[in-house]
């Protein structure tokens, strides 16, 4: 067993399922410096002259750079209570990647309150390579936009998805320690390589959001 798998296992146990409900709870409604979510995402609607598109852009590129900013997460308000068990840059990066994907969600005309919506964005914060994996497992029902579309809410998914974001969470985590013990030895290599590292995973959320996520604007969106 590699020393990266040892340590996620044990931080796994440490880690409570509920902190990326939690997390995606506090994105949505706003934490800190990071407004709620619907404010947010119709504000840079109204900057980009009404275009979803360039309003979107416009949310993946601030995110990016915020997710980048390795101090930037130390000042976000409520966060000590999840640093307890989660080192404070994830739950940070994690805090902006909930609010960036339910912003997408919001610009592209899906209603974040829905829980098959959230549930859609927690499956979006996965990766592409992760849901597909699990929707061939049978773990999942199918990618984020069949999930956000689904006729009716499946309870027991929102348990297994909080489960899998969580797994994946610990591996980053675990990623982000052995980067912090590199840097330790190398001036500045950590932060340098850590804030790369979050600015590229948040980028890569950003465009499987966008790819997943489709308009929605014009169609009504089932009740429940």
């Amino acid at each position: 067993m590699s020393v990266r798998s040892k340590a996620a296992g044990a931080l796994a146990p440490q880690v409570a399922s509920g902190f990326v409900r939690s997390a995606l709870d506090r994105a949505i409604d706003g934490v800190g410096p990071l407004r709620p979510v619907k404010k947010a995402a119709d504000s840079k609607l109204v900057d980009a002259g009404g275009d979803v598109e360039k309003a979107i852009t416009a949310m993946v590129r601030s995110h990016t750079a915020v997710a980048g900013i390795q101090g930037f997460v130390t000042n976000l308000g409520g966060i000590a209570a999840f640093a307890v068990s989660v080192p404070a840059n994830a739950v940070g990066v994690t805090l902006v990647q909930c609010h960036l994907v339910a912003g997408i969600a919001h610009l592209r005309g899906y209603d974040i309150e829905n829980p098959r919506v959230r549930n859609a964005i927690l499956a979006c914060m996965l990766g592409e390579d992760e849901v597909r994996s699990l929707v061939k497992k049978g773990r999942l029902p199918g990618d984020p936009m069949v999930l956000a579309t689904a006729p009716a809410h499946d309870a027991e998914l929102d348990q297994r998805l909080s489960h899998e974001v969580t797994k994946a969470l610990v591996g980053r985590t675990v990623g982000r320690r052995t980067v912090t013990m590199i840097g330790r030895r190398v001036p500045f290599l950590g932060g340098a390589v850590g804030a790369s590292s979050d600015a590229w995973s948040t980028w890569q959320i950003a465009q499987y959001a966008t790819s997943e996520l489709r308009n929605r604007r014009h169609i009504q969106a089932p009740k429940g």
